[in-house]
């Protein structure tokens, strides 16, 4: 005869995790079949229907209702296996299943972590096709419900939604197919705290370099190589807990992109440091030193201790002597009256000597860098987000 039509509805009960990784999910549900056994049927004065617990099931003609992709499923059991039967006088049957089942989600992570990803969960029967056995949604769109509590970590649940559809297979032909469609929405918050702001910390950080002494080696080197290292943690840190694509995700962008300011701060300062040795090195050779002894100290001296000794401030021996014999004949001849002139000049000499040390160790790259840096890092940010949100 025509095929038997079988109703669905599903009641949502929860929806205990989601993998990334694994690229699956797990949910407890309700379903219920409701079909009619003209066999089944009986008298009854109250018109009322009777209930059985499991043990029926096995004597009368069920449907084979299973789910598409899944990977494990079972019924509860606890305290008893947790199915009904209800029989209604015309022949019409109610039976009801309570189950977990874990199934596949066909993931994009393109955006990720500012994605949104549609899974299923499909019913089909698994021996009867169309000619046998025809599925349906029991009330329509309303044969969906939710608990109004379901919650998960990660994600927020936007919609859930019933459709249909067929299903064909070249050697045993076509199938109706049930869909219970979900979107999830990742919070993006928990991503934040553990990736974009310690990455955005990270590249502020590798600035500071641009504002230390270009003598100062050790101190900006240090830097460096600690702000490098430290993204490759926080990368590492990220890749560890997704599934290994072979496209590139959002995040991987924007902690490339931020690991590529680190590393090229690391760079200028490179450039900085060769540069200034080439410029000392032509003073040297203008002053007539480059052949001294003096000079080839204050490359080695470069070398070993990080400190770039400014030409200005090295002083030949004969002159430094021969103004300690100039001062100290000075300060013999001073009258005791004038002995708070001479100190309120000295620090005035003083800080123009700092003011014009701190000028001259300050490299017109390092200039630049701390406008360019900082602009252009901004303008990949708005862009970014821009782009994703």
């Amino acid at each position: 005869g025509s095929p038997i039509p079988v109703g669905i509805d599903v009641q949502v009960e929860s929806i205990d995790s989601i993998s990334e990784v694994d690229m699956d999910f797990t949910m407890t549900l309700y379903l219920r079949h409701y079909w009619k056994d003209e066999r089944l049927s009986f008298r009854s004065n109250k018109n009322k229907s009777m209930t059985f617990d499991g043990r029926l099931i096995k004597k009368i003609w069920v449907p084979d209702v299973f789910f598409v992709h899944s990977k494990r499923s079972f019924i509860h059991d606890t305290t008893v296996e947790n199915v009904m039967l209800r029989v209604y006088p015309d022949g019409n049957v109610l039976f009801s299943l309570r189950i977990t089942v874990s199934a596949m989600c066909f993931m994009d992570f393109s955006r990720f972590p500012l994605d949104t990803q549609n899974c299923s969960l499909e019913l089909e029967s698994y021996a009867y096709n169309e000619d046998d056995l025809m599925l349906y949604w029991k009330h329509g769109n309303k044969s969906l419900s939710t608990d109004e509590h379901i919650s998960l970590s990660q994600f927020f649940i936007e919609e859930f939604s019933a459709s249909s559809g067929l299903a064909f297979y070249s050697s045993t032909g076509w199938y109706n197919r049930l869909f219970i469609n979900f979107a999830l929405r990742r919070h993006i918050f928990f991503f934040v705290l553990q990736s974009y702001f310690p990455a955005m910390l990270m590249v502020m950080l590798s600035w500071v370099s641009f504002w230390i002494d270009r003598r100062a080696v050790p101190a900006r080197v240090s830097l460096g190589i600690t702000t490098v290292l430290t993204m490759s943690t926080i990368m590492t840190g990220v890749s560890a807990s997704m599934p290994q694509v072979s496209y590139i995700k959002a995040v991987d962008v924007y902690l490339w992109i931020s690991f590529l300011f680190v590393f090229l701060s690391v760079i200028e300062y490179a450039a900085v440091n060769y540069l200034t040795t080439i410029e000392e090195r032509k003073q040297l050779k203008k002053r007539g030193k480059a052949s001294g002894m003096y000079s080839i100290d204050a490359v080695q001296a470069m070398a070993f201790d990080g400190c770039f000794h400014d030409t200005d401030v090295d002083m030949d021996l004969t002159a430094f002597s021969d103004r300690c014999e100039e001062n100290e004949t000075r300060a013999r001849a001073a009258s005791v009256s004038n002995v708070d002139t001479t100190r309120i000049k000295r620090k005035r000499s003083l800080k123009g000597s700092v003011g014009r040390i701190i000028l001259q160790n300050n490299h017109v790259i390092d200039t630049y860098s701390r406008i360019i840096f900082p602009t252009v890092y901004i303008v990949f940010n708005f862009f970014y987000w821009g782009l994703y949100i």
